[in-house]
């Protein structure tokens, strides 16, 4: 009997020690959990943003050599970086870097995370509210992205004017933390007109030739159908993608403003029995990176 007893006090002391755990943890308050989380990501970082750094970029497929117009004075590995996710992705470096261009300081994200890579939509938009945490105001956006719209050329850069989001999961799903954001943000102007209509001026000033147009986010990591392309292009979208429209509400929702690019890497559209492969998205992605690079760093300097 007194065995029984002693083995259900060391049981009874374990469960006190796990139910102890996971509420240390968050578990059974997961606001808390993870508004916390961004403190202490937050908290870690801020040593390293000497300049206070008002504006970010996020690197998409291919798009990391832009970081070599920057003037570094910090980069950090995500793994370095408390309750920050990995990237996972061929073309993702997975560095936050701190530093200027042209004596602004600016805050750079080379590699982003996706939902395709198993990561809840938490994990997707954490970095955006670090930023916003940060100090962060203005938030440039690039992807890589499939054109729909048989205009398109491999190689073209498109600013996106809007998005459609109905084939990807809503990161405002759940509890809302008015720490971070109101429960129902307006999505009337995401991308903001005053950036879209500087970034034009820029790329007419300096010869580059854009497109306009409307971003289908979707999850991935499947390439779309011919079929799927032509019903994208049939509800009013230009080119398609598997990033990007997550961080935008998520920003729009912490009150970011925002500015956001695609590199038409493939075309959807088309007669071609060919295929689409990752590697060559990278190759598309490199090839237009000059004109990526120019258009983003001068319209970096013209922010205020």
């Amino acid at each position: 009997m007194d065995q029984v007893l002693c083995a259900y006090c060391v049981l009874k002391n374990i469960v006190i020690f796990i139910d102890t755990v996971l509420k240390a943890c968050g578990y059974l308050c997961p606001l808390m959990d993870s508004y916390q989380k961004l403190l202490e990501a937050t908290e870690y970082l801020q040593e390293f943003n000497r300049e206070d750094a008002k504006i970010a970029v996020v690197l998409g497929s291919g798009l990391g050599n832009f970081t070599k117009d920057i003037i570094i004075t910090g980069e950090i590995d995500y793994s370095l970086i408390p309750n920050f996710p990995i990237s996972t992705v061929e073309g993702h470096q997975g560095k936050f870097i701190f530093g200027s261009i042209d004596n602004k300081p600016i805050i750079a994200l080379a590699g982003r995370f996706h939902f395709y890579e198993g990561y809840n939509t938490d994990d997707v938009v954490f970095p955006i509210r670090v930023l916003k945490m940060l100090g962060v105001q203005t938030l440039l956006l690039s992807n890589a992205a499939g054109g729909v719209d048989p205009s398109f050329q491999i190689g073209d850069l498109m600013i996106i004017t809007d998005h459609i989001s109905f084939a990807i999961t809503n990161p405002l799903i759940g509890a809302n933390d008015e720490r971070i954001g109101p429960r129902f943000p307006d999505m009337s102007e995401p991308y903001k007109k005053s950036l879209i209509n500087k970034a034009k001026e820029i790329a007419n000033r300096l010869n580059i030739k854009i497109k306009e147009g409307v971003y289908f986010g979707v999850t991935g990591p499947t390439f779309e159908t011919r079929s799927e392309y032509r019903m994208i292009h049939a509800l009013g979208a230009h080119a398609v993608g598997m990033s990007t429209v997550q961080e935008v509400i998520a920003a729009v929702h912490i009150g970011i403003d925002v500015f956001a690019m695609s590199v038409i890497t493939d075309i959807g559209i088309r007669d071609d029995d060919n295929v689409i492969t990752h590697a060559e998205v990278l190759i598309a992605a490199k090839d237009a990176e000059p004109k990526f690079s120019n258009l983003f760093r001068e319209l970096i300097i013209s922010l205020n």
